[in-house]
């Protein structure tokens, strides 16, 4: 057990180190793709911006992009924008950045798990430390920043749940106890709402489980706050305190006009 912790540390610093003596920068081309392709980031002031780069950076030089069913060559588009969403989604805290998940796997499109038999989108593997997902789903998400289906979100929300469970061995530590406690609350009441057929902001599919309902909520929470807090306010809020950031007050309202 205590080897386990102390290798996991040792990883973690080596992740540290090479983050900081051999940061990636991110060229002309890479900035104007954040500016023309991720609406996140072209919302933010200068300020934010500023830090978005800087956190986005470091997750681009810790993270390995792997193709996978035919992709041969990952695009600096697709790191960019996949890690972006990382930064997008963790932007409330300085340090988090899902150090857990180190790899990303990237399908051009939907793949076949021959674990589960079934075709999948996207997937977040905590034993491998490994987020997965469809590029071509991952863009449709992006291309339609109201709908409320977001599968970099999607994904990469099961990965901050999981990642805070990792590394506290299940106690919350960067969801701090009783701002969870108090989201656990309002989801659940959410969920049975779902499951009786009531109408909601989310789709169907946070009916499920815990853990869909995060994820979706989280695609919500992002794509459309404005609905989100019009229906559940309460809830709104459980998740910018738990996030640290609120889509509709922190970004430059004027690009909202």
């Amino acid at each position: 057990m205590y080897r386990a912790y102390y290798l996991s540390r040792i990883g973690w610093w080596l992740k540290e180190v090479r983050a900081r003596l051999f940061q990636r920068k991110l060229s002309e081309n890479e900035l104007s793709t954040l500016e023309k392709l991720f609406p996140y980031y072209r919302r933010l002031n200068p300020a934010h911006k500023s830090e978005f780069r800087k956190k986005l950076e470091i997750v681009l030089t810790t993270k390995e992009f792997i193709g996978r069913g035919g992709i041969e060559e990952v695009s600096s588009e697709m790191e960019v924008l996949i890690g972006a969403t990382i930064v997008q989604v963790t932007f409330g805290w300085k340090k988090i950045r899902l150090l857990h998940f180190d790899k990303i796997l990237i399908y051009p499109n939907a793949y076949y798990s021959r674990i589960q038999k079934t075709y999948h989108r996207g997937e977040v593997n905590p034993k491998l430390g490994v987020i997965v997902v469809s590029w071509r789903s991952f863009v449709e998400g992006l291309t339609n920043e109201t709908d409320g289906i977001n599968l970099g979100i999607h994904e990469i929300a099961h990965a901050l749940k999981l990642e805070n469970k990792i590394h506290n061995n299940g106690k919350m530590e960067f969801f701090k106890g009783k701002d969870w406690t108090h989201y656990q609350h309002l989801a659940e009441k959410e969920i049975e709402k779902i499951k009786t057929g009531r109408a909601s902001v989310f789709r169907e599919r946070a009916g499920e489980n815990e853990h869909e309902f995060f994820a979706i909520a989280l695609e919500t929470f992002f794509e459309r706050p404005a609905e989100f807090k019009a229906e559940v306010p309460e809830l709104y809020q459980s998740l910018v305190n738990l996030l640290r950031q609120d889509p509709l007050v922190w970004i430059n309202p004027r690009s909202l006009s």
